[in-house]
C-alpha cells in the first residue's frame, strides 16, 4: 500500500503539492488525476524517493522508498519512456537493470515476451517507436516481479490493440493482489480500467472515492425522452405535464426532451396518464470525462482564448484586389 500524509513539496516561492494525504490500496487499480501542472509528476516523484518532501511524508508498505529493501524487486515504475540509453539493445537495457538488483536473466526474456518486444529484442532503443519505448519502459517495471506498480501515462503512443492491452494487463495485477497506482489523460480510458479515483488540482485534493460515486458526485443525471415527430403538439402536452409534476424539462436540438427531477417509472406514468405516445425514454449517466472537467474546471492552469483573427486583417480599400500569394 502507498500512503501519504501531508505531503507538501514547495520549489522556492511555488508550491507544488500541498498538504496532501490518501491511500493507494492493493487488490485495485486506482487512477490519478488532475490537470496539467496540479502536481502529479512531483507526487509520483516523491513516492519513489526522486524527490525529497518539503513538509510530510510517503511510504510503501510502511518504508520510506528509499530504506526498502531491494526496492526494484518491492516496486515497480514508468515514469519516463524516453528515459533509456538509445544506442543499447531492448534486452541489454533491461539486463543491465536486472543485474543492478539481483534479478536472474531468464526473467528479462519473461518480460519481453510479456510486453511483445521478444522478436526486437537486439534492436537499438533509439530505433523504437513511441508505443514500443512504451512497452520497454513496462517491461523495465515489471522486471523485479513487484507487488506495488507506478505508471505514469503508459498507454501513450500505443494504438488500440496496445491499449487493450495495457487495459488489462492492469486489471490483471490488481486481481493479483498488487497496488497499481497509474496517472493518465485520458478519462474514457480511466472509466474503464479504474476502480478508484484519487483527483488533485493546483497540489491539492480534489477527491478520493470510486470512480462511479465520483461521477454520481459531480454530475446530474438526467432522462431523455421522444416523442412522435409527426405530432408536435404531443411533445408540448407532455413537456406541459412534467413541469407540472414538479420535473425540469429542456428541448434538445433533435426534438427530444430532457427531464431532471423525476425517476423514470414516473416520467413513463405521466406520459401515459396524458395520453402521450414515447419513442424514446432512456437515462443517462454522465461520462467520466464530464464529470472530471465539472469537478477540476477551478484547477486549471491554462485556458485557451478565441483566435482574434478579425483583429490582424485591415480592410482592403474599395476597388483593390487582394496580393496573390508567393509560391
Amino acid at each position: 500500500m502507498i500512503e501519504a500524509v501531508g505531503l507538501t513539496k514547495r520549489y522556492g516561492d511555488k508550491t507544488a503539492v500541498y498538504n496532501l494525504s490518501f491511500q493507494v490500496r492493493p487488490g485495485a487499480v486506482t487512477g490519478f488525476l488532475g490537470p496539467n501542472g496540479s502536481g502529479k509528476s512531483t507526487t509520483m516523484r516523491m513516492i519513489l524517493g526522486l524527490d525529497n518532501p518539503s513538509a510530510g511524508s510517503v511510504t510503501i508498505g510502511g518504508y520510506p522508498y528509499r530504506k526498502l529493501p531491494n526496492a526494484a524487486r518491492q516496486v515497480g515504475a514508468l515514469l519516463d519512456a524516453k528515459a533509456v540509453h538509445g544506442g543499447r539493445h531492448a534486452r541489454n537495457h533491461l539486463l543491465s537493470l536486472a543485474q543492478l538488483s539481483g534479478i536472474p536473466a531468464r526473467r528479462v526474456d519473461e518480460v519481453l515476451g510479456v510486453v511483445g518486444l521478444q522478436d526486437v529484442a537486439k534492436r537499438r532503443s533509439k530505433g523504437f517507436s513511441l508505443g514500443m519505448g512504451q512497452r520497454l519502459g513496462i517491461a523495465a517495471a515489471l522486471l523485479g516481479d513487484p507487488q506495488v506498480l507506478l505508471f505514469d501515462e503508459p498507454v501513450n503512443g500505443l494504438d488500440p490493440e496496445g491499449i487493450l492491452w495495457v487495459r488489462n494487463l492492469m486489471k490483471s495485477l490488481a486481481a493479483e493482489g498488487r497496488t497499481v497506482f497509474v496517472s493518465s489523460h485520458l478519462m474514457s480510458e480511466m472509466a474503464v480500467t479504474a476502480d478508484h479515483l484519487i483527483v488533485i488540482g493546483r497540489g491539492q485534493l480534489l477527491a478520493d472515492m470510486s470512480v462511479t460515486d465520483f461521477i454520481s458526485a459531480n454530475s446530474a443525471d438526467f432522462a431523455r425522452v421522444r416523442t412522435p415527430h409527426t405530432e408536435p403538439q404531443l411533445r408540448e402536452k407532455l413537456a406541459g405535464a412534467l413541469t407540472e409534476a414538479g420535473g425540469h424539462v429542456l428541448p434538445e436540438q433533435d426534438g427530444a426532451l430532457r427531464i431532471t427531477g423525476l425517476p423514470l417509472p414516473r416520467i413513463s406514468d405521466i406520459a401515459h396518464e396524458a395520453d402521450v405516445r414515447l419513442w424514446e425514454l432512456s437515462p443517462h449517466q454522465a461520462s467520466l470525462e464530464e464529470a472530471y472537467m465539472r469537478m477540476t474546471q477551478g484547477a486549471v492552469d491554462y485556458r485557451s482564448t478565441t483566435d482574434q483573427k478579425a483583429g490582424l486583417q485591415q480592410p482592403l480599400p474599395p476597388g483593390a484586389q487582394p496580393a496573390m500569394p508567393v509560391p
